[in-house]
């Protein structure tokens, strides 16, 4: 019987499990939601704790899909920019700090404030919700909470730490470590000078591991696995960089619609550069890629749904009932403002262009517009795209009238991969090449769909 890899994304609202087969096919996918706390205005936090039982959950439903076949490696993809801090056991002190958080929008300026070319050696934009600000924020304002601490984590390594007791919790990977405004992408390396206004000592960042390094084995309830009594983990690494993995993108632009909504060039060459309007991390595989990311993508979409009185899913159906351009309707999503570049931390959510024959369908075309037309101006920060056409991933497009406005709004051909977590997809290859298995996944795209003339 053959093996199979499971892939799980831990998202901002959810987390999805796969089992990839050898041959590269689903062999079965669950997923399992969870809210986002704000206890405080400008807030963003998650209970290690609830990740990990959306993941027993979601394990417990996708097991007997599987028929008894054996298990060979699992992988953790996660949100980045997270901060969790742990104890000696990896066990975590406090509730995860998520990327959409403000609370340390003031401690920024602690890295404006940085020699020129220690900030330009970032080479990324300067934004509060990454995990620099916030341990500064946290050495300011949780001093109690730093001393106790034995580690910081971002959130799939939190996660990973709790199905590994015992095992050595202080790894992560650099695709992760590249995205937390203390990593100095041109040497490839922790930057001391971001750690030092950070406030923490070094030994509280984690070791960095290749994405397919074996961190330890688990116990996952009732497998059978292959060669063993538990199965390999391997370290994993950010969900973005391994959506690009499943999606085998070269040479072409993908666009990812989740909560947030990210723009992807692969092949970006590191370079210094002082707080510029998009990002550049390291991918999974040694590489890099830029990026070009908004807050507001499909929390938006949602937000409207709910002031529209329908589910999330049936948005784009009232949508699609009202004509190109929603009657004069426009939507700006940016209900917790963004990192720069499209718009700024300050800008706020609005629909304008009201009259009295707006209507509800009318509000909702806008609302799809909006975010995709953020989308169109992000994509525009990374230069003249190149030929061909456009990937397409994430749960947000999984709708024919999005497939349809993006095109019209890039201008070229979309194609949508039939994928329901591409992230997941992507650290299931990774578990197989943790324990020698090289499996490359299907992918199924659909119909592309073209621009409107």
């Amino acid at each position: 019987m053959s093996a199979v890899l499971l892939g799980a994304d831990l998202g901002t609202s959810g987390l999805k499990l796969v089992a990839l087969g050898e041959d590269g096919r689903i062999a079965a996918e669950t997923e399992a939601g969870y809210p986002v706390d704000g206890p405080h205005e400008g807030w963003a936090e998650c209970a290690v704790g609830t990740w990990r039982a959306a993941f027993d959950d979601a394990l417990a439903r996708l097991l007997p899909a599987l028929g008894g076949r054996p298990v060979a490696g699992l992988g953790l993809s996660g949100q980045m920019h997270g901060t969790v801090l742990v104890d000696e056991a990896g066990a975590a002190l406090a509730p995860a700090v998520l990327w959409p958080d403000r609370r340390a929008v003031a401690e920024v300026a602690r890295w404006r404030a940085l020699p020129d070319a220690a900030r330009a050696a970032l080479a990324n934009p300067l934004v509060p919700g990454m995990t620099g600000p916030v341990l500064a924020w946290l050495t300011a304002h949780r001093p109690d909470l730093v001393a106790r601490a034995a580690g910081v984590l971002l959130p799939k390594d939190a996660l990973r730490a709790t199905l590994l007791p015992g095992a050595d919790w202080r790894v992560t990977d650099r695709s992760d470590a590249s995205g937390t405004l203390l990593w100095d992408v041109v040497a490839d390396t922790w930057s001391d000078a971001a750690r030092a206004v950070a406030g923490v000592p070094p030994g509280l960042l984690p070791a960095v591991r290749s994405s397919a390094a074996v961190a330890g084995t688990a116990v996952l309830g009732g497998t059978a696995v292959l060669g063993g009594a538990g199965v390999p983990v391997v370290v994993g690494g950010a969900d973005t960089p391994l959506a690009l993995l499943a999606a085998g993108t070269t040479g072409r632009l993908q666009v990812n619609l989740g909560t947030g909504a990210q723009v992807l060039r692969p092949g970006w060459t590191p370079a210094p550069a002082d707080d510029p309007p998009v990002h550049g991390y390291a991918d999974a595989e040694g590489g890099w890629y830029a990026m070009a990311a908004l807050q507001n993508g499909g929390s938006a979409w949602a937000w409207a749904a709910g002031v529209l009185g329908v589910a999330p899913g049936d948005l784009f159906d009232l949508a699609a009932s009202s004509p190109p351009g929603a009657g004069g309707a426009v939507f700006r999503p940016f209900l917790t403002g963004e990192r720069g570049g499209v718009a700024g931390p300050g800008d706020r959510a609005s629909w304008t262009g009201l009259s009295a024959g707006t209507t509800r369908a009318d509000l909702a075309r806008a609302a799809v517009e909006g975010v995709l037309t953020a989308v169109a101006d992000a994509a525009g920060l990374l230069g003249e795209p190149p030929d061909g056409p456009v990937v397409l991933t994430g749960g947000g497009g999984r709708s024919p009238l999005v497939r349809q406005v993006l095109a019209d709004l890039l201008g070229r051909p979309v194609v949508p991969l039939a994928l329901r977590s591409a992230s997941a997809v992507g650290v299931a290859v990774l578990a197989g090449r943790g324990v020698g298995l090289a499996v490359e996944p299907e992918r199924a795209a659909g119909e592309p769909v073209s621009p409107r003339e």
